[in-house]
């Protein structure tokens, strides 16, 4: 149940009725025509730009358009006034029974309420962390986990068919280094001393691979030539630190549906095959790059080589698809794994990467519109890097990798909800500052805290109604009298129950999931306000001494925490009972 939906709907019967009596010209376009909140609450509960949007294709003043709709939506029983405003706009106020009513709703539908078909069934494949396997997750992989996770989650609940999936880098130069630092904490577990040259990975993480490596192959790699050794420790290694990886994606509540190898990709002539498909395109040539303006691009060779004529495609250069080794470059495996999701049948492509690959986007995009011929979409969302902090100081927590702080180290320290919600208080593309003193204070300033606390105080009402002889059954709730909720504190946690499916659609349309948190914080907020009022108000008490009415409040609180409960499922954190 979408109310703002079923407004427009009573907007677009108006215009009809008022084009089917000649006040408004035939064939008028209002796919443009919103129903939303006002900007100042003041002006109404809705308001809509159907006047603005039609002035000047009908040849009408705006404000004779919004006083002719205003007086045909008076007539609806739903829509207690309609006052046309300024140059045009129009303000809705529906009756009180509408909020009334939407209470009955949440409870009947359950945590299915704001469930959107948007996605229609489409198939989505959400491509995320895709970390090298070269060491433990870092805390801007968190980030990216959770992002990605929270994505799958929300287009899921927008009827989408989601794939989640992690692409293994295990095929670049970064896996014979992990093959060489493994292989020295092999000769450490025989005790040797270990020689972690520059360039090789110093973390410690690596100590444990090396003794599983003695345990595993005995003395039988000791003192060989590095080409006697470098496969098998590479694919021991590899294989162990993606056990890690998944171990921490786990601990983060995150769970893929499919891991995809780079290293597959080779000699199977797919990458062969995806070029050329490129090349029967007329996009792939033989020839010698200009030199670039400013900064240098890594992969510019002044010398004649395979290209991609990414330009066709809307980005800014055309890419080398070979070294000058006659080795591929990164982005000839990329192009070949991307033609494997178009064949698999994705209606759309979803990539999550770090802020620094941003320079990869436009030929990523560029690859996949020509492979697909410009049917299947790819968005890349950018993830910004995560600031630690504690009691406002940058602060540097034990780092076993080495190098960086690790996903685990931050899950051990605050537990996984934590992470998640805070890693959703920000938009993926700004920056986002975690400080660990603030994310565990019990205060209204900490968003995981303040929203957590109103799903623990609507079950401790549900609770307390029990023992007093309560029907706290959503059946029971949703037959209540609601028509009792008649102060403008009530009325007004109702209409933010009504907003949850409009941000449902509204974030996942732009792939935010962080709008659902914000959401959750406005809902908790005005339930605490509600809370509050009670204790200076009695009969705002949620627990009254009529049955009737007890039922009714208890009805409006336990449809708060429907919303709450369905939305933390959205961000992948378990909503709590109680806090201790």
């Amino acid at each position: 149940m979408n109310l703002f939906t079923q407004i427009r709907a009573a907007v677009l019967d108006a215009i009809a009725a008022l084009t089917a009596e000649g006040t408004l010209p035939q064939g008028l376009d209002t796919a443009a025509v919103t129903v939303e909140p006002p900007r100042d609450p003041l002006h109404g509960d809705m308001a809509t730009n159907a006047a603005m949007v039609l002035a000047k294709p009908a040849g009408r003043p705006p404000r004779a358009i919004a006083e002719r709709l205003a007086a045909r939506l008076a007539e609806d029983p739903r829509i207690a006034a309609a006052e046309a405003a300024g140059p045009g706009f129009l303000n809705l106020r529906l009756a009180p029974a509408v909020w009334q009513g939407l209470v009955g709703a949440v409870l009947e539908a359950g945590a299915d309420y704001g469930r959107s078909e948007q996605g229609a069934g489409r198939r989505v494949n959400i491509e995320f962390v895709s970390a090298n396997p070269t060491g433990p997750m870092h805390v801007g992989h968190a980030r990216g986990a959770v992002f990605g996770d929270a994505l799958a989650n929300l287009l899921a609940f927008a009827g989408w068919q989601v794939t989640r999936e992690f692409y293994i880098n295990d095929g670049g130069a970064q896996v014979d280094v992990l093959a060489r630092s493994a292989y020295e904490r092999y000769r450490e577990a025989h005790g040797q001393s270990p020689e972690i040259a520059e360039g090789l990975y110093p973390g410690d993480y690596l100590i444990p691979v090396g003794e599983a490596l003695k345990a595993e192959h005995g003395a039988s790699l000791l003192d060989r030539p590095e080409a006697d050794w470098l496969e098998t420790v590479r694919d021991f290694a590899t294989a162990r630190m993606m056990e890690t990886i998944r171990s921490d994606l786990a601990a983060l509540g995150v769970r893929m549906d499919v891991y995809s190898s780079e290293r597959a990709l080779y000699g199977t002539g797919r990458i062969e095959a995806a070029l050329e498909r490129l090349r029967g395109l007329g996009l792939v040539y033989e020839g010698v790059l200009e030199p670039p303006r400013g900064r240098e691009p890594e992969d510019w060779e002044p010398r004649r080589q395979t290209l991609f004529r990414s330009t066709a495609h809307g980005d800014d250069v055309d890419r080398p698809l070979r070294k000058s080794d006659g080795s591929w470059t990164y982005f000839a495996p990329d192009i070949a794994y991307h033609w494997d999701k178009i064949e698999r049948g994705f209606d759309l492509l979803i990539d999550v990467f770090g802020a620094d690959h941003g320079g990869y986007v436009k030929r990523m995009k560029a690859a996949v519109a020509a492979l697909s011929e410009g049917r299947v979409p790819l968005e890349v969302k950018l993830i910004q890097l995560v600031r630690l902090f504690k009691a406002g100081q940058p602060f540097k927590m034990s780092k076993r990798a080495g190098t960086f702080v690790t996903l685990r180290d931050l899950v051990d320290e605050v537990g996984p909800d934590v992470v998640r919600f805070v890693m959703l208080t920000r938009r993926n593309d700004a920056p986002l500052d975690f400080d660990f003193t603030a994310v565990l204070e019990q205060s209204r300033e900490n968003p995981v805290f303040y929203v957590q606390y109103a799903h623990a105080r609507i079950a401790s009402v549900l609770r307390k109604a029990a023992e007093a002889g309560v029907d706290t059954s959503d059946a029971a709730l949703a037959r209540a009298d609601l028509a009792r909720l008649d102060h403008p504190a009530e009325l007004a946690l109702a209409r933010r129950l009504a907003e949850w499916p409009r941000t449902v659609e509204i974030a996942a349309r732009a792939a935010e999931p962080h709008r659902v948190a914000f959401y959750l914080g406005d809902l908790a907020a005005d339930f605490h306000g509600l809370w509050n009022r009670g204790n200076e108000v009695p009969e705002l008490r949620f627990l009254q001494d009529d049955p009737a009415t007890s039922a009714a409040k208890i009805a409006l609180a336990r449809a708060a925490g429907v919303v709450i409960s369905t939305g933390l499922g959205i961000l992948g954190v378990t909503p709590v009972e109680e806090l201790r």
